[in-house]
C-alpha cells in the first residue's frame, strides 16, 4: 500500500520536472477533452494516480440541490456520460423522501404521498440494462429520523417498500444488482444499529442475498447544517472515536451490510490519510467492503452546494488509493460532474476528470 510519504516524494519529484518548456496546448470541445503531451507535462503531479469514480447517486428525490426536471432523453445522455468515463454502478440516493417519491408505490399513496407523474424507478432500471450498469435501490425516507434522531422509525414503511419492489422490479431487470440502506448517521446515534440490521437483513432475504451498503458521514469540522451559515464546527471528532464508535457500529451490522462508502467532504484535505486508514482498517476487520463517497460538491464556499474544485476532488481520490479502498462513488454525478448540468462549472470538472486519467 502506498504511504503519504511516497505520495509526498512522488510528488516533489515530478513537481520539479514540471518547468520544462511547454510544447503545444490541448483543447477542449463539445463536452470532450482532446490534449497532447502539453497536458500531461504541465501538470505538477502525477496524473492518474488516484481511485477511479465507478459509481454514482442518482438524486430524484433532491432535498437541498436544486431539481433538474430532466425527462428520459436527458437522462440516457447522462448516462452515457456516465458510461464514457467508467461508472458501472448507480444507486437512486432514496426511493423517496417524505411525501415525494419515485414510484407509484400502493403503500406510500396509501400513507398519503403523492403520485410522481411518470415512474422514475423503471426509467432508471431500463437505463441501467441499457447500459450494462448495476443499480442499487436506496430505501424511502420517511423524514422522522431527521424529526426525530430515532433512525427505527425507518423500519416500518421500508419492510413494505423492500417487498413491493423486489416482487414488481428486482426479478424483472437484471441491472438490479443491489440495496443502499438510505438512512445518513454519522456516529452512534439511536436506533442505528438495530434499523440497519433489520433493513439489511429484510433486503437479503427477499433478494437472496444481493449487496448492501450505507454511506454515512463523518462528523469532522465541516459537518453543519447544510441551511447555516458557519462553514465549520469547533466540537469535531477526533479520530479515535470515529475508530471506537464505528467499531461498535459495524460489529452490530456486518453480516447484513457488505459495504461502507463513507462520505468524505465532513474532514480537511489533510485529514483525509487519517480517517481513511481507521476505515480501512475497520472494514477489513469485519469482511467489509470500504468505498468513499467522494463527495463532488464544495463544502467549502458560503454559497451551497456547487461543483468542487478539480483539486479537491483529486486530493480526495488519491487518498482514498493510498488508503486501499475497494471503489470510489460520488454525489453526485448528474448535478456537479455532467456536461449538461444546470452548473456550467460542472461540465469544466467533467473535462477536468478525463484529462487527469487520460479518458478520451
Amino acid at each position: 500500500m502506498k504511504t503519504r510519504r511516497d505520495f509526498l516524494k512522488r510528488t516533489a519529484l515530478f513537481g520539479a520536472s514540471a518547468f520544462m518548456a511547454p510544447s503545444l496546448l490541448g483543447r477542449e470541445g463539445d463536452g470532450d477533452c482532446f490534449f497532447s503531451q502539453e497536458s500531461a507535462s504541465s501538470m505538477l503531479v502525477p496524473m492518474g494516480d488516484a481511485l477511479k469514480i465507478t459509481g454514482t447517486f442518482l438524486d430524484e428525490i433532491s432535498h437541498d440541490i436544486p431539481h433538474q426536471n430532466w425527462g428520459e432523453r436527458e437522462w440516457d445522455q447522462d448516462f452515457r456520460y456516465m458510461r464514457s468515463i467508467g461508472i458501472d454502478t448507480v444507486i437512486m440516493i432514496r426511493s423517496g423522501y417524505r411525501k415525494f417519491i419515485t414510484y407509484p408505490s400502493a403503500h406510500l399513496l396509501g400513507k398519503g404521498c403523492y403520485m410522481p407523474s411518470v415512474d422514475l424507478l423503471d426509467m432508471f432500471l431500463r437505463l441501467a440494462d441499457k447500459y450494462s450498469m448495476k443499480f442499487y435501490f436506496g430505501l424511502y425516507d420517511s423524514g422522522r429520523y431527521w424529526d426525530t434522531g430515532d433512525l427505527s422509525w425507518e423500519i416500518e414503511d421500508n419492510k413494505y417498500v423492500i417487498d413491493e419492489v423486489w416482487q414488481n422490479y428486482g426479478s424483472k431487470y437484471k441491472s438490479f444488482g443491489g440495496w443502499y440502506i438510505s438512512g445518513e448517521i454519522s456516529r452512534a446515534t439511536k436506533g442505528a444499529i438495530d434499523a440497519f440490521h433489520a433493513m439489511g437483513k429484510q433486503c437479503k432475504d427477499v433478494s437472496g442475498g444481493l449487496p448492501t451498503f450505507i454511506s454515512p458521514w463523518i462528523d469532522g469540522k465541516k459537518a453543519v447544517m447544510a441551511n447555516g451559515s458557519s462553514l465549520t464546527k469547533a466540537d469535531a471528532v477526533s479520530v479515535d472515536e470515529h475508530e471506537r464508535e464505528w467499531n461498535e457500529i459495524f460489529d452490530g451490522i456486518h453480516d447484513v451490510v457488505d459495504a461502507c462508502a463513507f462520505q468524505d467532504g465532513h474532514i480537511d484535505y489533510d485529514e483525509l490519510d487519517a480517517f481513511f486508514t481507521v476505515n480501512k482498517k475497520l472494514a477489513d476487520k469485519y469482511g467489509m467492503q470500504c468505498w468513499t463517497n467522494a463527495e463532488s460538491f464544495d463544502r467549502d464556499m458560503p454559497i451551497k452546494f456547487f461543483p468542487i474544485k478539480w483539486d479537491k476532488l483529486r486530493m480526495k481520490l488519491e487518498a482514498a488509493r493510498r488508503a486501499g479502498y475497494d471503489k470510489a462513488i460520488t454525489f453526485e454525478f448528474s448535478h456537479f460532474m455532467s456536461p449538461q448540468s444546470a452548473y456550467l462549472q460542472a461540465g469544466h470538472l467533467y473535462n477536468r476528470y478525463k484529462e487527469y486519467f487520460h479518458i478520451k
